[in-house]
């Protein structure tokens, strides 16, 4: 299959130790835990490629051999083979395979958020790029997303989504630049941080502590404060994977025929 993508790049942490949902993830990475038999991180990935993006950088830590041993074999498991055992040759038939590049950085066991980016920066270069967590699915519009970044002019536009607290919470002027951001408030109503960036490459020069600079912490706070942090409001459908409660709930949509998130044919 020949790839026909879009040149802006796409970021996804899948890095984390994933500890609220051990029961899975003592064996396997968050982002390779599954949704309908496949893991959920290529449903983020099928997110992107149904708009054209196709080029991925995956941002590994615990048990990255997983993630790596996944893609390494992809095209053989999406496709029927003729294997030689005489000359061992191995013949390709019917591949089913999406026409994604995927470039797989061990960013360390230990980093965290900010400092995986940081890593990956130099597979990126000196131009836009969009990033997201590896454990959350929604049935955004990415197109929108982007021209909403470039009419803005922020270093930064994340997504955000309204579910049942939790996570980052955004403090939005009636133009919704954000003026605040707070990690993990209790639960209290406000827009959250959804992932689903589009970042500017200025975006490096905020990631100042190394490998353990928490990006949603001192990075986004600081561009909150010098108004380069804009929300592009998600009111569809958007849900993390974080308990074995949210697993079962993304597996029965699936199984429901119709899950949201599911924006590909």
């Amino acid at each position: 299959m020949g790839r026909k993508t879009n040149k802006m790049k796409t970021v996804i942490l899948a890095g984390g130790l994933g500890t609220r949902l051990s029961e899975e993830t003592d064996l396997r990475p968050k982002p390779m835990v599954e949704i309908g038999g496949k893991p959920i991180l290529w449903h983020i990935m099928k997110i992107y490629s149904h708009y054209g993006y196709n080029d991925f950088i995956i941002c590994c830590g615990y048990k990255s051999y997983f993630i790596k041993d996944y893609f390494y074999h992809y095209y053989m498991h999406s496709s029927d083979i003729t294997v030689d055992l005489v000359s061992n040759d191995v013949t390709y038939h019917n591949s089913t395979s999406e026409p994604w590049k995927i470039t797989l950085v061990d960013t360390g066991l230990d980093t965290m958020t900010g400092g995986r980016i940081k890593r990956v920066q130099k597979y990126i270069g000196d131009e836009p790029f969009m990033l997201t967590y590896g454990d959350g699915v929604g049935n955004i519009n990415i197109p929108e997303l982007i021209d909403f970044h470039k009419q803005n002019k922020k270093t930064v536009t994340l997504t955000a989504v309204l579910p049942d607290g939790k996570f980052g919470a955004l403090q939005l002027n009636n133009l919704d630049d954000i003026t605040e951001f707070r990690e993990k408030p209790a639960g209290d109503g406000s827009w959250i941080n959804g992932g689903f960036f589009v970042c500017e490459p200025k975006v490096f020069d905020y990631i100042t502590k190394g490998d353990s600079t928490i990006f949603e912490r001192e990075p986004l706070e600081r561009l909150a404060a010098d108004k380069q942090l804009k929300a592009y409001k998600h009111t569809g459908f958007w849900k993390p994977m974080d308990t074995l409660k949210q697993k079962m709930e993304l597996n029965s949509l699936w199984n429901s025929g119709n899950p949201p998130w599911k924006v590909w044919q």
